[in-house]
């Protein structure tokens, strides 16, 4: 089934010519059910980028899926058009009343910046607020998600020596439930960041559990017991050549960083990449968008309930998430 979106953002066209069931807003209106409404809060700067990765993730699934597009109105964007956002972007006051079956908040390049630095931060707290009560399941990525575990349980983030940047081998720490049903027992996944977050933070805060971890990467996903809030601290949306893009952007400026590690074959740069980590990501988002949406949210959203926000405790957090 396809994701419903506007008829010419230009996702569509790219999404169409890989063989991906996308359907037009016209087409929509003659089907007869309700599809999923998604919300996604796109912070990143390559916006129509992340738009085509996001819906290539979402669109691989047996679920009709209605998607808004959510901008922070108190942030210029420097590489996207104001024509752009003007036609496929909502500001906040525009879903503010709205309901949805999923939020989905993307990362930003803003980790080195103290979250109350960012310029936008207050629009992005209302946000938060909001999404308690209009959004039934959230998934957060990256800088996001450090965002929202900040903004809902007080969990710092804490700067890296060098930048987390790579491929790195990942394991479910809790293998028996919904969102990582399918995993293999090690899987891959694009780390692209600047900061962390610490195990002991998170243990204890009570209802949350972390998900799986890397060795080499620290914290990879974690949700908290009822599923509603899932916190993923990489990219399982990125392309093949994304971490690419990145280094040789950066290399031009002259800043310092390092090719990317476990990506370019033998660590070459001048070698085109391979996509290892596709299927993880792509069954992280489908297990996500089916057990903690689709068959979790009330048919009417009106009826939402609340989400639990958890308190900070000592004691380890029992074993249920959904």
């Amino acid at each position: 089934m396809p994701v419903k979106i506007p008829d010419a953002l230009p996702a569509r066209s790219i999404l169409e010519k890989e063989n991906i069931f996308v359907m037009t807003e016209k087409r929509a209106l003659s089907q007869d059910i309700r599809p999923l409404r998604l919300l996604i809060l796109n912070l990143m700067p390559l916006k129509s980028k992340t738009e085509t990765s996001l819906l290539r993730r979402l669109s691989n699934t047996p679920l009709q899926i209605e998607v808004d597009l959510l901008h922070m109105e108190s942030h210029t964007s420097a590489n996207v058009s104001s024509e752009h956002l003007t036609t496929f972007y909502k500001n906040f006051n525009a879903i503010e009343n709205s309901t949805y079956d999923g939020l989905i908040v993307t990362g930003a390049p803003v980790e080195t910046l103290d979250f109350t630095e960012v310029d936008y931060w207050d629009e992005l707290c209302k946000v938060f607020s909001w999404a308690k009560k209009h959004a039934f399941a959230s998934l957060f990525l990256c800088w996001g998600a450090q965002a929202a575990l900040h903004y809902y349980y007080g969990v710092e983030k804490y700067p890296l020596a060098s930048k987390m940047f790579g491929i790195f081998e990942h394991t479910a720490r809790i293998s028996d439930i919904p969102l990582t049903r399918g995993f293999d027992d090690v899987f891959k996944a694009p780390h692209s960041r600047h900061t962390e977050v610490h195990e002991e933070d998170i243990e204890r805060i009570r209802g949350l559990q972390i998900i799986s971890s890397s060795e080499e990467a620290g914290i990879y996903i974690v949700a908290h017991e009822d599923g509603r809030q899932v916190f993923v601290f990489g990219h399982p949306e990125y392309e093949t050549d994304t971490l690419a893009q990145e280094y040789w952007r950066d290399s031009a400026k002259g800043l310092a960083i390092d090719v990317p590690k476990h990506y370019f074959p033998h660590d070459d740069p001048t070698q085109n990449p391979i996509a290892s980590w596709y299927a993880h990501g792509q069954l992280l988002y489908t297990n996500w968008l089916n057990y903690y949406v689709y068959q979790t949210t009330p048919y009417d959203l009106s009826l939402l309930p609340a989400a639990e926000v958890a308190e900070e405790t000592p004691a380890k957090p029992k074993h249920k998430i959904y």
